[in-house]
């Protein structure tokens, strides 16, 4: 972001601390905050009553949460945003945020910009649920993870998993093993650490990057 676009939004935001499973944006209720993390990531699912919660984007310090319904005009989502790892975040009011990016040019476009990286990332994880086995969706949802964070080690539960992956948690803790029988990861309770991120990316292959590679071209290369 350009110092004169983060100098219009910088009186607005606001430092929050977060917590693991804590709701940012609700289903279906109006947007009233957007997100900018500092620490930490947020999920973005989407929800059924029968098959429960499935994640189809993950948000950490490269981008923004809202930035979909608030940029394309909506008032509200029918995903659910919320704390996958806790930390801190910059919170700023929607009406805020509008305003500066109706005086703002070059904010509205990065904004966008970015939105294109979601919806990559949001194609790239629909592709990877449909064609590729569990333990290497797991591979690439640790990689997006680690992207994330400062160091190796991820605070996750099984379970955790088993609801952004969308599948039974009998399944991720057989995927962990195999990860660990690699000796790409180790895992205790409630976290896991990255052994060989190398070998991690290998195993997913054209399951990761695409996304991340979008972002290089958008908004770190511009």
């Amino acid at each position: 972001m350009a110092p004169n676009d983060f100098a219009l939004l910088q009186p607005h935001l606001k430092l929050t601390e977060t917590e693991l499973r804590q709701t940012l944006i609700a289903p279906n209720e109006p947007v009233k905050q957007l997100f900018f993390p500092e620490t930490g990531y947020a999920s973005i699912a989407t929800q059924d009553s029968e098959s429960g919660r499935v994640e189809t984007g993950l948000i950490g310090r490269e981008g923004v949460v809202g930035a979909i319904p608030v940029l394309l005009g909506s008032d509200r989502t029918p995903h659910h945003f919320l704390v996958q790892s806790a930390g801190e975040m910059f919170a700023i009011n929607t009406g805020a945020l509008s305003a500066a990016v109706d005086e703002s040019p070059s904010l509205r476009k990065v904004l966008l910009r970015y939105i294109q990286v979601q919806f990559t990332q949001a194609s790239q994880t629909a592709f990877v649920n449909a064609k590729l086995k569990i333990e290497t969706r797991l591979a690439r949802w640790l990689l997006m993870c680690h992207d994330r964070v400062d160091g190796d080690e991820l605070v996750v539960t099984h379970e955790f998993a088993a609801l952004m992956l969308g599948v039974q948690r009998s399944g991720v803790t057989l995927a962990i093993q195999a990860l660990e029988g690699y000796r790409l990861i180790k895992a205790k309770r409630g976290r896991m650490t990255v052994l060989d991120r190398e070998a991690l990316e290998k195993l997913v292959d054209s399951g990761y990057g695409l996304p991340e590679a979008e972002y290089a071209r958008l908004i770190e290369g511009a």
